[in-house]
């Protein structure tokens, strides 16, 4: 009797202490924007916490280094890209709701990705390029195509809504890949703290089936079905634009916050080995055409390919790597018949 009630007493304690824990790592929505009322420790004017993988990410750095502006970085891991540091009691003092990318100014934070970019743009110092029309109309359509771009307040549920919430479905296909790397006992820390099971449940079972079988998960193929759908109807709309500007950029003369977005957009077409799928080859000229400019940009190397990541490399690779030896994945893939 008595070691039962030292295995009880564990337990009890055990219990109580995940609860606490739970209770201080339990992440809540946070509204998007500037939040002044907010006050964190800093050592720069600018400073972004952010992930090497994440479109969001790589859009506040993209937006940060076309302004010219400097700032110090904090690199955040997502499970993706080897833990659920985004969950942990430090970052969740930065942002509660544990998403990145964070861009803090003097101190105060500034929430959502689009919402960054035009704070940015309005208080980079004085010289920084211009990234926003002056004209009101061609403001007013700058303004519309980065909501295009931009992640929904439920992108599984509106991926029509824009090509934001649509591309998350393709990046299955590198998750997949990345995850082989990573531990169960990593992913499963989701499943205790991580505010939408379905994330961890989702990577748990891509580890479990493999990326060699990820066809056969029909759930997850009606996903990037539909997907594709909405990635293909969004970027005819920007091959349309793209004629109708003139280019070479989407308002035409003027690279703005709208061509920013977009980029990190056919960034993830490359990284999933999508390209060839939706541009190049004749399909959709203006397009690829758009993309061959946005590469040769500074602010592509700077950074996007100025931050690589082991696991994001071994992703891309082992993604080609698989398609090629199995034709039957890559039609299911790549919606080839």
């Amino acid at each position: 009797m008595g070691a039962i009630a030292v295995v009880l007493g564990v337990l009890a304690a055990a219990l109580v202490a995940f609860a606490r824990e739970r209770a201080r790592r339990r992440p809540h929505p946070v509204p998007p924007g500037h939040r002044p009322e907010i006050a964190l420790p800093h050592a720069r004017e600018f400073e972004l916490y952010h992930n090497a993988l994440s479109l969001c990410s790589m859009k506040t750095r993209v937006c940060m280094a076309e302004l010219q502006v400097p700032y110090k970085g904090h690199a955040i891991d997502l499970i993706e890209t080897g833990s659920y540091e985004t969950l942990s009691r430090r970052f969740l003092a930065v942002n509660p709701a544990g998403t990145v990318p964070v861009l803090v100014h003097r101190g105060h934070p500034i929430y959502e990705s689009h919402e960054q970019i035009r704070y940015a743009a309005a208080h980079a110092p004085p010289g920084s390029p211009a990234l926003v029309p002056a004209d009101s109309g061609l403001k007013k359509e700058m303004e519309r195509w980065i909501d295009l771009s931009s992640l929904t307040e439920d992108p599984i549920r509106y991926p029509e809504r824009s090509i934001g919430n649509a591309v998350p479905r393709l990046s299955l296909q590198i998750f997949a890949a990345m995850i082989e790397e990573i531990p169960y006992r990593n992913i499963v820390e989701g499943l205790l703290f991580h505010f939408d099971k379905r994330r961890p449940v989702l990577f748990l079972t891509l580890k479990a089936r493999g990326l060699e079988r990820l066809h056969t998960l029909t759930p997850l193929m009606r996903m990037l079905t539909v997907g594709r759908t909405h990635v293909n109807t969004h970027l005819d709309a920007l091959e349309k634009q793209l004629g109708e500007s003139g280019g070479p950029w989407i308002l035409g003369e003027a690279f703005s916050l709208a061509d920013v977005s977009w980029m990190v957009i056919l960034e993830r077409l490359r990284q999933v080995d999508n390209e060839h799928v939706f541009i190049g080859g004749g399909r959709r000229p203006a397009c690829t055409a758009y993309w061959e400019r946005l590469k040769k940009r500074p602010s592509y190397a700077e950074a996007i390919l100025g931050y690589p990541h082991p696991l994001i490399d071994h992703g891309i690779q082992r993604l080609k790597q698989v398609k090629a030896a199995d034709p039957v994945l890559r039609a299911a893939l790549e919606g080839v018949s």
